[in-house]
């Protein structure tokens, strides 16, 4: 009888933790399924205008335009000369896509040279409201119709040493 006296409340409060463990919300930012964002890194493809006036715009080096969007919901990004930092999230609503916001940027301010896509990719980062993820191609798009930023899949092999 003693020992059960010691051992219920010790047991009571394993019971409360596990369960606690087990309700605990997956991280901000995280995303499931073939939509699964959390954890991967993009490289900019283009960013699309749907003003024919303007249309579509490729950087002339891709791979001075990356964003990684972490586990943990922070987002960091190489924007040509400047890099940022801010927050994701995501919530997939169907097998492909779903909703997503970014936090607004801390970015560096370096001039960047002409023709340099930074200021408008970390803008427009700011108007996205969906997603899709179809494979290694990743398109964010931006409010009221404004355009699309196509990302692909950055593979560990095409880092820089």
């Amino acid at each position: 009888m003693r020992q059960f006296r010691t051992t219920a409340p010790l047991l009571a409060a394993t019971a409360l933790v596990l369960g606690a463990c087990a309700s605990a919300p997956a991280p901000e930012g995280r995303v499931t399924a073939a939509g699964s964002l959390a954890g991967t890194s993009w490289r900019l493809y283009e960013l699309v205008s749907k003003s024919d006036a303007v249309g579509s715009v490729r950087p002339d080096d891709p791979l001075k335009y990356h964003l990684t969007l972490a586990v943990d919901g922070k987002a960091s990004a190489r924007l040509d000369c400047n890099r940022g930092t801010g927050t994701w999230s995501a919530t997939p609503t169907g097998t492909v896509g779903g909703k997503i916001t970014f936090g607004a940027m801390a970015m560096t301010r370096a001039m960047c040279p002409p023709g340099s896509l930074d200021t408008r990719i970390a803008r427009e980062l700011t108007q996205v409201r969906t997603y899709e993820r179809d494979g290694d191609r990743l398109v964010l798009y931006l409010t009221a119709d404004h355009g699309d930023q196509v990302w692909v899949l950055w593979h560990d092999e095409e880092r820089a040493p």
